[in-house]
């Protein structure tokens, strides 16, 4: 998609990666619409660069379609669509987990991405086109121990994106997962930020997301369901998903109800 003159919607832009992004697609040309728990955060980044800046609680699904009404009212529409926002709880032991804690990270993290991606469908229907970008992590990709549940809501991001991906596709939409590694973010605490940068680790600046996130608006029709690793270095390169093994059982090849079928070979045709 040409970015110049469109207009975006960002979650979780008054910090962090949504806030590098808002910026970044600003310089491409974009009209911003900066979503933000914190009102004056998301004001004090969209308006300098001449935005909307509106606040919402992205797990309300009521709020959700409020602000994308807002943003597609106010500026005409919504072209592509940032499903940002997240927090991380820290929480290695599962039993320490509490009933609260759990609520409150799959909200934003789950939650909001899904009711952020019906909102933009229900939208950029009526326009004939758009792209949905969704954060994810490489902690969606990979096993992280550290913060398993956090591990969790990032690899439902992939597997919801992946799997909305066909179905948008004949609407002119497409979607995409950006992937980060570490990134210096408020999602890392200060102590993990010092020990990462004692040991030498490189963390990538929020700008670095911000390309991968330009890279999957710009990217072909083709490329809709691709997950983007950001990774420090490197530029964001497309994560290769391989088959799972098929069913082995005599006459069972070709028998997926049309219903069940996909573009792409997955676990019924292998």
């Amino acid at each position: 998609m040409e970015l110049d003159g469109k207009v975006a919607l960002v979650t979780g832009a008054g910090s962090g990666i949504g806030r590098a992004t808002a910026q970044r697609l600003a310089a491409e040309g974009m009209r911003v619409c900066g979503i933000d728990l914190d009102t004056d955060a998301a004001r004090a980044v969209v308006e300098p660069l001449g935005g909307l800046a509106l606040g919402a609680d992205v797990s309300d699904p009521a709020q959700v379609d409020a602000v994308f009404a807002e943003c597609a009212g106010t500026l005409g529409s919504v072209d592509l669509a940032f499903l940002n926002a997240g927090i991380a709880i820290g929480v290695a032991d599962i039993t320490e987990l509490g009933d609260a804690e759990y609520r409150r990270i799959m909200g934003p993290n789950v939650d909001g991405v899904i009711f952020g991606a019906r909102a933009a469908v229900r939208q950029m229907r009526t326009q004939g086109g758009g792209v949905i970008v969704a954060t994810a992590s490489l902690a969606g990709l990979i096993a992280f121990s550290p913060d398993p549940v956090y591990t969790a809501t990032k690899h439902a991001v992939v597997g919801f994106i992946r799997s909305i991906a066909p179905t948008v596709r004949a609407d002119g939409i497409t979607a995409h997962a950006v992937c980060p590694g570490l990134t210096d973010t408020n999602i890392l605490g200060p102590d993990t930020k010092d020990a990462l940068r004692d040991a030498g680790f490189p963390l990538m600046g929020p700008e670095q997301i911000a390309d991968a996130v330009v890279t999957a608006a710009r990217a072909p029709e083709s490329a809709t369901g691709t997950c983007w690793v950001c990774q420090p270095g490197r530029e964001p390169t497309p994560y290769v998903f391989h088959d799972v093994p098929g069913p082995r059982t005599e006459g069972a090849a070709g028998k997926v109800p049309p219903s069940l079928r996909d573009d792409e070979p997955g676990i019924f045709t292998r």
